[in-house]
Order: structure tokens, then sequence, then C-alpha cells
């Protein structure tokens, strides 16, 4: 801090310099708001002029003179309300004798650093962070030669030229360096290694990218270091010496990779070591207890593996420790950990923990923050945990806690967050006894068992909500102390029992606070009082879909960047105030609703925002309007009146990855010129009047990420097109991965600093999962998501000729090819044999010919075939799959001949499979079961999106099924289909031994006793049907494991209990499980009886030894 030096043997300063002051000050409006410190004061009131009276500035706030001259060498106007643009006419420039000036925490309206900053020759420590500077960094500041101190961090800068090199390298005096949030945009370039009196470097969040230079890390005299939030930048930590003096590092959101060295150990100076969120493996060396002078070690988010040292327990100064979302070999808390008796911080989620809540934590009295959630952590909320006096947060969500939560938990006077979310906590809570708690803003509840309800609260001394989760709570309306929290912010209300409509006195409330709400999945109706804007004027998303909400449809604030209401039934037009004067919305979807009209012709200069568009399933009429979005991900107008032409507007929606406009009545030709689209993964044009040839376009750009096609149900003429076959390289591309989806990324991430009780919180909107309608069978299905590795062509139902090009065997990826309902001439190519992955092929009511090429049966993933009703002559090929085909896959080809076919071929060898003993007249279930008995699955002439399970055997059969273990002779069968007979008995346990199947439907029987837990053996397990049994008891909670499961039913049985949670269990819908009256959770509206930031919000290492404020974090 600069401080003044008024000494009566000191010179008065001079008046050229007190009359730039002046000037200086006068160029500014003094507005509180233009700092960031409001307990701050303008520093700048002191200064005047008095009439008649010389005025000594050396003696005004914030400015300091030279002893012996009297010229003024300081001037500290940090956070003094200053507002306006300074520029290079600014009198500050006059004070040529300035050596310190700090002018951070104003706002100087996003003018230019001033060039001749550059001229003041004896400044040693500038600092302009955090005052709202813009552009390019001036390249005379290099010329600076003297400087020891320079902080330009937290503005809006930039620096190209001169570049961070250009910067430093004639800065060799320079002891402290901040550029933070500055864009340097580059490598860390080595003249930083050769700075051998800096002490303090802060380059956190430049967009730095390259590998760091370890020598950095080693300069003799560094003491802090931090290179946090640079995804882009790499590196691995060197060899340490004992003679480092490093106090403080942040490598915080980096992607430095590698093992942590034993050497760490050397580091005797360290207090604060960051490593969270960057790539490091290994295991932590033993040598990390010897660093006693640790206060903050954050390791959380990396890949360490292996046992956490015993030595960690040596770190008796520490008191913040995050270890969470690592590979640690942990199942229970290590002891060790108890010993660190100073803790206020402690980050444990997402480690694998099993069993009860450690007891062990009891003995850290000093904790203020506690997170153990998503953990596998069982038990009942233990009451010793209430002895945690000074906890202000606790997190135990996704864990499978159960029982009660405990009335002692009011103990926890100074709880401000509670997040007990997605545990199976059932019974009746009185929201009464959480209300007690004066300092809660955060409470979420949601995704349990409870029945959660208040009393007619009155009392207005409530605590004041930020966030408050109670989502599938069994409530059945708004509860009444929402009317004194005008401060809520985020509201999750979501799969409640709420009828009705919203009440105006909670929107009045919560009008000017409100950021998210998700009313989701409830009876609402409407608002009451229907307003023509909702009221909420800072709401960034709103989730409103699947309720009952009728009339106009409502138009969101201009805030609002997610605005979701489909699956409701709004009728009407869209008003065109709700797009074409909302600049900021990203994701818009009313589909599913009865919205009818034109749609807006504004689209063409709608705002730039708009990530994703669906209107499909209303009743729009009239052409498409040109669309000219240059972020637009997602377009999806299908199922509606629309005709025309393509707009040849979305050519410069170059971010489009999918494209819908199927089930309209559109005509025109194939729109070529979509394939310049670089991104362009998802075109559905089915059911329209598109025509004529499929040309490549005169770009001969040639959709190169298409993995997505359907033309079906149009009149499509010509040859298949070839040319495109040759280029949809995307299709080439074999992806065996876990079950990801297409959505909406990041780009809706929200950042909100809501205040400092929620500061550094990061939040954001739920993924937006795209999805499509296509054919199954001929139905039209809505899949509600798209897996990133589906690779589909639909060419169904046109006027396509000529031959199969053998082209298409080179889309090495492709799943489904449905070429069936042409005029599709020649041999079926042997070229699809490369087609490996192929699992529906669909060349039926052709015109082909000639033999089934024998070199197909290496699709060993085929599951439906049929090419029925062509020309085609000669043997069936035999082995594979293809002894699972039945006879409607070969009907209406005369010249084919073999097995599954009763006519014989000449020189047949082929005969049916043996034929089995059955008992009795209706045939009894035979002990030894065959594999071509249990493959059956159906057709389509639509494509085919994941599995089909079809048609039933022709045979009946019933009893039990007896002696399955015995008789599993076929541990590689894929699919299992006994849809519809008569079995009795229960699911035998030796199911769960058949590692190789796909698909389980035993359906429609008389099935008794539980679901066996062992299905969960099955992984690669795509599609379970036990629907219409007698099945009782529960669904096993191990059944969530199966990560490849994407179709599930066990509806109309006896089933009890908790529906399981997380993975694929979270996608299914209602009719999975309807019909099991004792079932309860989602996705069920009868339930049993969300928002953390990742990890614990860092702290600021900028203490007074750093030598820059503490404010920068």
């Amino acid at each position: 801090m600069l401080t003044n030096s008024s000494s009566s043997a000191q010179p008065l300063c001079h008046e050229d310099e007190s009359s730039s002051l002046l000037q200086f000050k006068h160029s500014f409006f003094i507005n509180k708001s233009a700092s960031g410190d409001p307990s701050t004061y303008s520093k700048v009131d002191s200064w005047k002029k008095l009439e008649g009276k010389s005025s000594d500035c050396c003696s005004w706030d914030g400015v300091e003179c030279d002893h012996d001259t009297g010229h003024v060498v300081g001037l500290d106007l940090s956070s003094s309300f200053l507002y306006g643009s300074i520029n290079s006419n600014s009198s500050l420039f006059n004070l040529v004798h300035l050596q310190r000036l700090n002018l951070s925490g104003n706002h100087f309206n996003y003018s230019q650093i001033p060039p001749r900053m550059g001229t003041l020759s004896r400044l040693t420590s500038p600092d302009l962070s955090y005052s709202v500077f813009f552009s390019q960094i001036p390249s005379n500041i290099s010329c600076l030669a003297k400087l020891v101190y320079l902080d330009l961090s937290g503005n809006a800068l930039k620096l190209e030229k001169p570049n961070l090199e250009d910067l430093v390298q004639n800065l060799t005096n320079l002891k402290a360096l901040d550029l933070s949030w500055v864009n340097v945009s580059s490598t860390v370039t080595h003249a930083l290694s050769n700075m051998s009196l800096l002490t303090t470097l802060f380059l956190e969040s430049c967009q730095l990218y390259g590998e760091f230079p370890r020598t950095i890390l080693q300069l003799p005299n560094l003491q802090i270091l931090s290179i946090a939030n640079n995804s882009n930048l790499t590196g691995n930590l060197p060899e340490f010496h004992r003679s480092s003096l490093l106090k403080k590092l942040s490598l915080r959101g980096t992607g430095f990779s590698g093992m942590v060295p034993d050497s760490i150990g050397n580091l005797e100076s360290i207090s604060y070591l960051d490593l969270t969120g960057c790539n490091f493996s290994g295991m932590l060396p033993a040598s990390l207890g010897s660093v006693t002078k640790l206060t903050y070690l954050s390791l959380c988010v990396n890949q360490f593996g292996g046992q956490i040292p015993e030595s960690l327990g040596n770190l008796s100064q520490l008191t913040f420790l995050c270890l969470g979302k690592n590979n640690f070999d942990v199942p229970t808390l290590p002891l060790t950990l108890v010993k660190l008796s100073k803790l206020t911080v402690l980050y444990i989620a997402d480690m694998k923990i099993r069993g009860e809540i450690p007891q062990c934590l009891a003995n850290l009295t000093q904790l203020s923050y506690l997170s153990i959630s998503s953990n596998e952590l069982v038990g009942q909320i233990p009451s010793w945990l209430m002895n945690l006096t000074k906890l202000t947060t606790l997190n135990l969500y996704e864990n499978q806690l159960h029982g009660m939560i405990p009335s002692s938990i009011s103990q926890l006077k100074y709880l401000g967050e509670l997040n007990l979310h997605s545990n199976n906590l059932s019974g009746k809570l009185e929201l009464d006894i959480l209300l007690k708690h004066q300092n809660l803003f955060r409470l979420e509840l949601s995704m349990n068992k409870l029945t959660v309800f208040t009393k007619n609260i009155t009392n207005a001394t409530l605590p004041k909500f930020l966030v408050l989760g109670l989502e599938s709570c069994n409530m059945k309306e708004f509860p009444n102390f929402l009317q004194f929290q005008d401060e809520l912010k985020m509201f999750y209300f979501a799969d409640n029992k709420i009828q009705g409509e919203i009440p105006t006195w909670f929107w009045n409330n919560t009008k000017e606070s409100m950021e998210d709400v998700e009313l989701q999945n409830n009876f609402l109706t409407g608002f009451e009082q229907h307003p023509d804007v909702i009221p909420w004027q800072s709401v960034i998303s709103l989730d409103l879909s699947f309720n009952k909400l009728q009339g106009s449809l409502p138009i969101p604030p201009p805030s609002t960047i997610v605005y979701l209401v489909n699956g409701n039934s709004l009728s009407g037009e869209i008003p065109p105030s709700m797009i074409c004067h909302n600049s900021s919305l990203q994701i818009l979807d009313l589909s599913d609703n009865n919205l009818s009209s034109i749609i807006p012709k504004c689209l063409s200069s709608f705002s730039d925002s708009l990530l994703v568009f669906n209107l499909s399933r209303n009743n729009f009429h009239g052409t498409i309007p040109p669309m000219m979005g240059i972020n637009l991900k997602m377009i999806d107008l299908s199922q509606n009146h629309l005709h025309g032409l393509v707009p040849r507007s979305l050519q410069n929606c170059m971010m489009l990855e999918i494209l819908v406009l199927g089930n309209n009545q559109m005509e025109d030709t194939f729109p070529s010129w979509l394939g310049a689209l670089p991104m362009l993964q998802v075109l559905i044009l089915r059911s329209n009047r598109f025509h004529g040839a499929i040309t490549v376009s005169k770009t001969n750009i040639k959709f190169p990420m298409l993995r997505i096609i359907d033309l079906s149900d149009n009149g499509f003429s010509g040859n298949l097109p070839s040319e495109y076959f040759e280029n949809w390289n995307a299709m080439t591309m074999i992806k065996r991965e876990n079950l990801t989806y297409m959505q909406a990324s990041n780009e809706v991430l929200v950042t909100t600093t809501i205040n400092s009780r929620l500061k550094g919180i990061i939040w954001s909107v739920t993924p937006y999962m795209y999805s499509v309608t296509m054919d199954d069978k001929g139905t039209h299905r809505l899949y509600t998501k798209i897996q990133k590795a589906f690779i589909a062509i639909d060419l169904s139902n046109n006027k396509f000729g000529g031959e199969i090009p053998e082209s298409l065997g080179r889309l090495k990826g492709l799943q489904m090819l449905n070429l069936s309902n042409n005029n599709l001439t020649g041999v079926i190519p042997s070229s699809l044999a490369k087609l490996t992955e192929l699992e529906s092929l669909d060349l039926s009511q052709n015109l082909l010919s000639g033999e089934i090429p024998q070199q197909l049966i290496q699709l060993t993933f085929l599951e439906v075939l049929d090419v029925s009703h062509n020309h085609l002559t000669g043997r069936i090929p035999r082995g594979n799959q293809f002894d699972t085909f039945e006879n409607n896959s070969y009907d209406g080809n005369s010249g084919l001949c073999g097995y599954p076919l009763s006519k014989l071929c000449g020189n047949s060898d082929a005969s049916p499979p043996p034929s089995f003993s059955f008992h009795g007249d209706d045939s009894k279930f035979p002990s030894g079961v065959v594999d071509w008995i249990i493959i059956s699955l159906g057709y389509g002439s639509g494509l085919i999106v994941g599995l089909v399970i079809g048609h039933t055997l022709t045979t009946r059969f019933h009893g039990a099924i007896e002696n399955l273990k015995a008789n599993l002779k076929f541990p590689n069968w894929c699919i299992i289909d006994l849809f519809h007979n008569g079995f009795s008995g229960q699911i035998q346990k030796a199911l769960g031994s058949l590692c190789r199947l796909k698909v389980l439907s035993i359906s429609n029987n008389s099935l008794i006793g539980k679901i066996p837990s062992s299905l969960a053996n099955l992984t690669e397990l795509e599609s379970l049907d036990l629907s219409r049994n007698l099945l009782s008891g529960e669904i096993p909670p191990q059944l969530s494991q199966l990560s490849f499961l994407e179709f599930l039913n066990v509806s109309h049985n006896y089933l009890t209990g908790p529906i399981p949670q997380g993975k694929q269990f979270d996608t299914f819908e209602n009719n999975s499980s309807l019909g099991n009256f004792e079932l309860c959770g989602k996705p069920l509206s009868k339930l049993c009886g969300n928002l953390e930031a990742s990890t614990p919000p860092p702290l600021s290492f900028r203490g007074d030894d750093s030598k820059f404020p503490s404010s920068v974090d």
C-alpha cells in the first residue's frame, strides 16, 4: 500500500503535477458500481484546490511524493470508483517521475492501455488489474526496463504483437508478473527460464498451449507459480531440489501428466499445492508426507491409483484436502486421515468408498466443508455426524443411504449447504425441521423416496434459499414458505404431482432472482393470470416440458438461454417476439404440442446464439423461412405440414450436426449443396415429395461427417449415389465404445457468481440430448437419444434403379442398411461382406437376381436379414447368423433353396436342424435347447434403429424351463426370444452364464419368483423384456451395471420397491415399468416414501507474500 509523506521538511508538490492530477480526476465519473469492492472509498474525493490557497497534492489520498524533490513518484487509486475512458492525451502521462502506479479495480470502459504508458520510463510497479481494459497490450510496455512488478490481470486484453516472448525478453529485472486472463494464445516462451530474479508468476486462463518448460519450475528464486486453467498446456513435474524456495504451486485445469516425483518431498517450503483436474497418474509418493508445511493439498480429478500413503497423516498443518475423483484403491477411508485434526475442508467424493459413513470422521471436529458424495455408502445418516458442529457444507448425494433424515440435523446451526439428492432416503419429512437453519441457502433432497410436506408457514424469518431441490418428493402443491423466498435462484421441482396453475405469488416473489427453473413432468396447466412474458426477468434455463400446459405459448424473458416446453398441449402461433427479439436463446424445444401457423420469417436475422431449434410434431404449415444461424447444431421440423424447397440459406449454418425435415410435404430435388456443411452427421428427409436423381454438388464436397441418412418414402430415382458412397468417410470408421449420445455441448455452460455464499460455483444446464424420429417396421418411433457410434443408411421406398454399387462395401462402420422397395437389379455385391458391423440388411422388394453371396456369413453381428420378393436363385448360405433367419427372410424368391426353406437343393446337403422330442400336445419346452430356435427377429421396410425383437415362435411351448443349467451347451448364443408361450416356474440363475447374450425376451409367459441378480453378468445385453409375467420382488440393483442396455421392459408384473438408478436406468421411460403397483421411483410418478460444484471451490493463495491483490482467485 502506498503511503503519504507530509512531513514539514518535505517540499510541496509541483504546481504542474498538482494540476495534472486534478485534470486526471475530472476526466472520470465517480461511480460506486465501477469498483468490485464496495467497502472502499474514492481517494480522489480529497483532491481539491482551495481558492486563494496553495494546495499540497502530496497530502492527497493515494499520492506519494519524493521526500527530497516533491515530485509525484507514486499513485494508488485502486478501487476508487473511477469510471470512464483513458487515452494517450490523459494528463496522467505528465507525471514523468512516476515509479509506482496502481489503477486496479476501476472501470476504464473497455479502453485500450494507452501506448504512452511506455513513456513513463521510471515505472517499476504498474498494477492495472481488473480495470476493464480492452484490446492489445501496447508494445512499448516491454521498453520499461526498470519494471520489477507488472500486473495486467483480469482484463479483456490480448498479447499478439508483442507476443509473450517479446514482452518479457527485455524485462530482466522482473520479480513478479501477472498476466492472468490475458489472451496470450501461444506457447510458453523459454525466455521466462532466464528470469532468475522472478519470485512470482501468474499465467492463469491465458489460453496457453504446448509443453510448459520444466526449467521455469526450477528457477532459483521462484516462490509462487500458477498456470491454472490452461487446458491445452501440457508438461511433467521436474525433479525438485532442496534449494527450491517454492511455496505455492497451482497447475489446476492443465494437461500436465505423468507421476508426481519422489523429489516432491524436497519442497520444504511449500504450503499450497493444487494439481486438480490434470492427467496425473500412478501412485502418490510417500515423500509427499514429508512436506509438513502444507496447508492446502488438492489432488482431485486425476488418475492417481493405488493406496493413499499413510504418510499423509504427517501433514498436521493441513486445512484443505481434496482427493476425490481418482482411481485410488480405497474401499474404506484411510485411518491416517484422522490425524489431520486441523482440516476444515475434506473432499473425498467419487472414490468408490463402500460401507457406512466412516465413523472416524467424527474426530475431524474443525470441518466446515465435507463431501463424500458419489460413493457406495449404505446405512443411515449417523447421529454422530451432528457432532461436527462447525459444518457449513455437507454433501452426501449419490450414495445408497437409507432411512429417515434425522431430526438431530438441526444441531448443525451453521449449515449453509445440505445436499442429499439421489439416495434411498425415505419416510415423511416435515420440511420445517430444516427451515430452522437460519444460514441454509442450498437444500437438495431430490431423487429419494421421501414424502416432503410443510405446515402453513407464515414466519418471514425463514432462511433465504438460493438453491432448492425438491424433485421427486411426492409434493402436490407449491410449498407455502416459497412466498418468502425472494432470493431463490435455482428451483428444481420436477417429477412431483403438482396440478393446476403456477401461482402468481410464486413468480412475483422470485421474478428478479430466479435463474434456473425445472418444473417438468408435473401436471401444470399454465400460469395463474397468464402473463404476456414469463416474469422471471433473469432466468437462464426454464424447463416446463411434459406438463399439461394449454393455451398460447408463454414467452420467455430476454435472458433465457434454454427454453423447453415440449410435450404439452400448447396451441396457436409462435409469437415473433420470442425468436426475433431474444438474442440469448441457445436451446429452443417446442416439439410435441399443437402449435400452428407459419414459422416466423425473422429467423433469417435471428441472433447467432441459437444451437437447437426443435419444432417437430406440431401443425406448422407454409414454407421454411431462411435460416442463417452460424452456430445452429440441430434443426428438427419433422412431422408438420411444411411444403416448398429446402432453404439454401442453410448452407450458412456451418456448425449444423442434425437436420431433420421428415414427414412433411416438401417438394424438391436432393439438396446436394448441404454436402458442404463440415459438421453434418444426421440428415433425415424421409416421407416428403423429394424427387429426381441424387447428384453430387458442384462444390464436390460430399458430406464428410455424415453417419445417418434417411431418404425413405420419397420419389428419388436414377442409380444409387455411388460417388457419395466413395466419399462418406465417417461411415468407414468402426467405433466400439460404451454408449455415448449426441447432445448440445458446452455452449450452455453458465458461470455464475451468485453472491459470496455461492462464490465460484459453475453450474450447467442438463445436456440437451438430440432426438430423431425414424421408422421401425413401418411404424414411426421417437428415439430420444442418438448413439454417437450409430451409422445407418435408409433409401427404401423410392424409385432407385440399376445395380447396388460395390463401393457400398467400403462403409465398414455401417450398422443398418435398407434399400428395400426400389427397382434395383443385378446381383447382391459380395463387397457387402466387408460391412462387419452390419446388424440389419433389408434388400427386399427389388428386382435382384443371382445367388446370395456366401461371403455374407462373415457378418457375425447380423440380426435382421430380408431379401424377400426378388428374383434370387441358388442355395441359401449356411453358418453363423444365417442359421438363425426364418422363411420370411427369403419369401418370394422361387429360385432359392435350402434351409430354412422347405425346398431342397438338387444335390442338397442342407437339412433342417435335428428335431426335438416334445412332451404333450402343445409341446413342452425341450430340456436341450438349440440355437436355431432361440433367435427370432422381425423385419421392416423402414430403417431399424438399435435392436428389433420380432416374430414369435410358430410353435407354442408351455411348462417350466427345466434343467437349463445342465443343458447350456451354447455359450455363444446372442439372442433368446421365448415371447408369448406358456412357460412357468422361475427364471434360472444359470442364464447369467450366457456371456454373449445381447437380447433376452421371455415376456408374455407365466414366470414367477424374483428376477435373478445373475442377469447382471450379461454385460453385452442390449435388450431385456420380462414383461407380462408373474414376477415379484425388487428389480436387482446390480442390473444398473448393464452399460449397453438400450431396451428394458418389466411392465405388468408384481414387482415392488425402488427402480434402480444410474447409467442406462436413467434413460428408460415410464412404460418400461408400468403395471407394477408397488414399484416406485423415477421414471414413475410414484415416489418411494442438484447442484454442487464438481470439487470444492479453490481457495485463493494470493496472500500478502504474493504481492498481488488477494481478491484475485
